[in-house]
Formats: structure tokens, C-alpha cells, sequence
């Protein structure tokens, strides 16, 4: 990890939280000064919490069982009442606490797992986002299933042009159905890596953009990198040049979600094709103690895949990838068109 990187991202971690601490200080403020009663809660709940610390160190343990129990009930009956005050208000529950960006670790940045502090997901893919994905992701925003349009795809069907009997709406459809349980069962060990085939501008990268958004809504980490770049920068890092991201090979096997762009627009060499196979081969054995999980997006079909990369790779496409074939018109290019 680069440790500059880091004390960056910690840094605004920091300052969010600040911020948030702040805030939320400015609400109970601004709502304590125009209602009394919140205010006296407030030091209701204080004084109960000393008094429970104090209950804590009575020796006779009927009475301290007796005090604790008194105090607990105390305790709930004043938070029902400030809850109860606050909704009053039009205000939700935890209007007065710090709203934070990621409520597992409190904009930290860490969490406990097993009794040690780790790294939380949203600062792994705050990393991420920095170091690698912020040229391959700058769409998610607008790229998303809420603005996915399936009425920009052709409902007439050309055999003798895509070599299917489906239009390519018909095909999106169950291409869309497919991804969806892709994401509902991330988590099944049985539930393939996904490689979406065809030509430019018919839908994949858009809905690998779909994908990356909701793995990120589920706290899952995603990686996105195009073959070409990513390969290069392999080779950098194991030949030690300048500026190379050492820990990037290291964040490809063990990323829950790689998405791998453009395969087959690299200058295919051997060493790629091993670097390709010790990738996909890794990911697949995580899965014995971690769900990983990949997407490879490509312009090849399927017969040229398995002509430009060996067998050995192809069997272990075949095996544990579902293939996702797009067909219809260049939707960018249509577009642009329009717009022209």
C-alpha cells in the first residue's frame, strides 16, 4: 500500500468525520435552544449513566441487580420519550447523532473483525477508486439500472445479421435477468464470473457500470481495470520501475469484484497470457475462503478467445464463466448521430 495514498485518504476520512461530529452538534443545538424538555432529557440520561457506573461497584449483588434493573428501565423510559419528542418534531430518530457516510466504521476507516481492527470495505474502495478506477468509473453516476433504458435496443430481429433468432431487445432482457442473479448471489460459490462478447457500443460497458454500482451498495469492493493497462502495469511492478503500484497485483487476486475491460486489445505476448492465467486460476481458488468474483468484457467471440489465449485458460473460462454474447447497433455511434 502506498503510504502517501494512504495518509491522503485517512486525512479526508478524518475530516468527514469532523465535519459530520459537527454538524450533528449544530442540530442538537439549534433544536435544544427552541425545546427545553430535550435539553433536560439530555441531562436526565447523563445523570443515570453515572449512577449506573456507580451501581456497577455495589457489592451485595441483589442490589446491585436491583439498581441496574431500576436504572435500565429509567434509562429506556427517557429514550423513548426523546424519540418520541423528536418524531413530534417531523425529525427521524437519529437526527441528532452524526450522520456518517459509512455506518459500519463510522467514517473511520477501520472496523473490528475477529477481535483485530481492519481495514473497512469503503476505505479499501476509496483506495481503489483513487489509485485505479477513477479513469475506467467516472460513469457510475449516470450509468446505473435506474437509468437503464431497454427501449434503446432494436425489437426486430435479423438472423442473418446477429445469428440469433432474438432481437436485440429480447436479448438485453435476458441478459439483464442473467446479471441480476449475478449480483443476488454474489455471495454462492456457485454462481459463475460473468464474460460479456461483442462488438463496440452495444451495451456492455454500460451495464458493467450497472453491475459496479450495486456491488458497491452491498459494501463490496470493486476494481475495474482495462487488459491493456493492467498488464502493463503488472509488468512494471515485477520489473520494479518507476512509479510502478506494487501493491496493485496483490488488490487483482483478492478484490471481491475485478472487472477486466477490453481483454484481447492487448499486445497478446506470453507473458500476458500466463499473468491472464494465474489471475483467473487465483480468483477461482479464493473462493475456498473468500467469494471473488470477476467480469472480463471483451470484443472477441468466443472462438477467438480460445484461439488467442491457450487451453488451459479457456477451460477454465468454459467451466466457471457464464458467457453474455451483446449484439445489435452501435448505440454510440447512433447517438452521436442523433446529436450531430
Amino acid at each position: 500500500m502506498d503510504n502517501s495514498l494512504l495518509k491522503q485518504v485517512l486525512k479526508e476520512y478524518d475530516e468527514k468525520r469532523t465535519r459530520a461530529v459537527q454538524a450533528a452538534e449544530e442540530r442538537k443545538k439549534d433544536l435544544m435552544s427552541v425545546n427545553p424538555r430535550l435539553q433536560e432529557i439530555d441531562k436526565e440520561l447523563t445523570l443515570n449513566s453515572i449512577q449506573t457506573s456507580k451501581a456497577i461497584l455495589v457489592s451485595d449483588s441483589k442490589e446491585k441487580a436491583s439498581l441496574l434493573a431500576s436504572l435500565k428501565k429509567k434509562n429506556n423510559s427517557l429514550i423513548k420519550e426523546k424519540n418520541d419528542f423528536i418524531k413530534n418534531l417531523s425529525k427521524e430518530n437519529n437526527y441528532l447523532n452524526p450522520h456518517f457516510d459509512c455506518k459500519l466504521c463510522k467514517d473511520t476507516g477501520y472496523v473490528q473483525k475477529d477481535g483485530k481492527l481492519v481495514m473497512c470495505s469503503c476505505l479499501k474502495q476509496r483506495i481503489f477508486d483513487i489509485a485505479y478506477n477513477k479513469s475506467n468509473m467516472g460513469n457510475l453516476e449516470r450509468e446505473n439500472f435506474s437509468s437503464f433504458n431497454i427501449r434503446i435496443f432494436s425489437d426486430k430481429p435479423d438472423k442473418a445479421l446477429y445469428k440469433s433468432d432474438l432481437s436485440p431487445r429480447e436479448n438485453m432482457q435476458i441478459i439483464r435477468e442473467k446479471v441480476k442473479s449475478f449480483i443476488e448471489n454474489f455471495d454462492d460459490p456457485e454462481e459463475k464470473n460473468l464474460i460479456f462478447t461483442g462488438n463496440t457500443g452495444v451495451g456492455k460497458t454500460f451495464l458493467t457500470n450497472c453491475i459496479a454500482n450495486e456491488m458497491l451498495k452491498l459494501g463490496k469492493t470493486v476494481l475495474y481495470q482495462t487488459a491493456p493497462v493492467m498488464f502493463d502495469e503488472i509488468n512494471d511492478a515485477k520489473f520494479g520501475r518507476e512509479n510502478a503500484r506494487f501493491d496493485l497485483y496483490e488488490n487483482i487476486l483478492n478484490v471481491d469484484l475485478l472487472i477486466i475491460d477490453d481483454l484481447g486489445t492487448e499486445k497478446i505476448t506470453d507473458s500476458k497470457v500466463t499473468e491472464l492465467f494465474t489471475i483467473i486460476n487465483t480468483r477461482l481458488l479464493n473462493q475456498n475462503h473468500k467469494i471473488t468474483k470477476t467480469i472480463i468484457s471483451t470484443n472477441l467471440n468466443v472462438d477467438e478467445l480460445f484461439k488467442t489465449y491457450t487451453t488451459r485458460i479457456g477451460s477454465r473460462l468454459a467451466g466457471n464463466y457464464r458467457f453474455l454474447r451483446f449484439f445489435g447497433d452501435d448505440l454510440r455511434f447512433k447517438k452521436a448521430k442523433k446529436e450531430a
